[in-house]
C-alpha cells in the first residue's frame, strides 16, 4: 500500500486514514427473537433497524432477508421490499448478502440484477461452519459452507453485471488468497473491497495477528474491515480501528453491549462501535465518504 505524509496526517493510497466506515449487520441468518427481542425479521422492522444504526453513525447496513416468521428467505420480492423500505427513512449504503450452503444460486442473481444494491457479500471460500458449546460439551451445529470457484464466479459475473461491488468475505488465510485467479481472470477489479472474518469455529481466531497476516496477503491499496463474530467482538472491532481497518457490528455478529447487557437495537451497537473508533482519533464515515472510499456510484 503506498504511504505518503501530508504534514503531520499519514495517508493511506491518497485516503484519510482518520475516517472509518462503520457497517451494521442487521440481523443475519441465524440468531433468532428466543435469543434477543431486537432482532428485525420484517422488511419494515429491518429498516427501522437500518435508521437507528444510520442515526448512530453507520453508513452501511449488510442485510439478511427474512420470513415474517424469521425463517431466512432469498426472494427477490423480499429483498426488494427491503430496500424501498430503508430507503424511506434513510440514504446508507446497502449490502446485501449472497450466502448459501446450497449450489443454486439462481434466487442470488435474480436479486442481485433486479434489486441491484450498491454492495454483495461474497463469501471466498469453502469451510467447516460449526459452534460448539463448552457447557455441554457438543457442537450446537456442525456444518459444511460450500463455496467452489464454480459458485463464486456465478455470482461474481451477476454482481459484475448489476454494477455490484463484490465484498469479498474471507474466513481464513487460505480464502484471502485464493482471491488471485480471479484477479488473473478479470473477475476482481481493483480496488478490492475485503472483510476478514474471525472467531468462527473453522475459520481464523479472532486475535490481532489475524487482522494484520490477512492485511499483509490482501492486495496493495484494498479496504478491508474487521467482522468479530460472538466473543472477542468488541476486542476485535477496537483492534481494526486501532489497525486502520473499518469496522462492522450488529445483531448478526453480537448481541451484547460492552458492559455484557443485550443490544436493545443494532443502533446501541453502533453508537458503542462509534464510541471507540472516536476513542482513538478517527471519525465514522458519512455516506456520501463511504461511497468514495468504497469506489462506489452515488445513487
Amino acid at each position: 500500500m503506498d504511504v505518503n505524509f501530508k504534514g503531520n496526517r499519514r495517508e493511506l493510497g491518497g485516503r484519510d486514514p482518520d475516517i472509518c466506515i462503520v457497517t451494521c449487520a442487521l440481523t443475519g441468518v441465524l440468531a433468532n427473537r428466543k435469543q434477543c427481542a431486537a432482532i428485525p425479521y420484517t422488511p419494515v422492522e429491518i429498516a427501522e433497524e437500518a435508521k437507528r444504526a444510520y442515526d448512530q453513525g453507520a453508513s452501511v447496513v449488510h442485510i439478511h432477508a427474512r420470513h415474517d416468521d424469521g425463517s431466512p428467505t432469498f426472494s427477490p420480492e423480499t429483498f426488494a421490499a427491503i430496500k424501498r423500505e430503508v430507503r424511506a427513512r434513510c440514504p446508507l449504503i446497502l449490502n446485501f448478502s449472497t450466502g448459501t450452503i446450497t449450489e443454486d444460486v439462481s434466487l442470488q442473481c435474480q436479486y442481485l440484477a433486479e434489486v441491484r444494491p450498491e454492495i454483495g457479500a461474497l463469501n471466498m471460500g469453502t469451510m467447516n461452519y460449526s459452534k460448539y458449546s463448552r457447557s455441554r460439551k457438543e457442537f450446537v451445529f456442525d456444518m459444511v459452507f460450500p463455496n467452489t470457484y464454480e459458485k463464486i464466479i456465478q455470482l461474481l459475473k451477476a454482481m459484475n453485471d448489476a454494477g455490484v461491488k463484490p465484498e469479498l468475505e474471507c474466513f481464513d488465510s487460505g480464502h484471502t488468497q485464493g482471491i488471485w485467479p480471479l484477479v488473473d481472470m478479470g473477475l476482481l477489479r481493483a480496488p478490492l473491497q475485503f472483510s476478514f472474518i474471525v472467531g468462527v469455529l473453522g475459520g481464523i481466531p479472532a486475535e490481532v495477528e489475524s487482522l494484520q497476516l490477512q492485511t499483509k496477503i490482501m492486495p496493495a491499496g484494498s479496504e478491508w474491515e474487521c467482522i468479530a463474530i460472538s466473543h472477542g467482538h468488541w476486542r476485535m472491532v477496537a483492534s481494526a480501528a486501532v489497525l486502520g481497518g473499518n469496522v462492522r457490528t450488529g445483531l448478526e455478529d453480537h448481541l451484547y453491549l460492552p458492559t455484557g447487557e443485550m443490544a436493545a437495537s443494532n443502533g446501541a451497537l453502533v453508537e458503542h462501535a462509534v464510541g471507540l473508533v472516536r476513542g482513538i482519533g478517527r471519525r465514522p464515515a458519512t455516506v456520501a465518504e463511504a461511497r468514495a472510499i468504497l469506489s462506489l456510484e452515488a445513487s
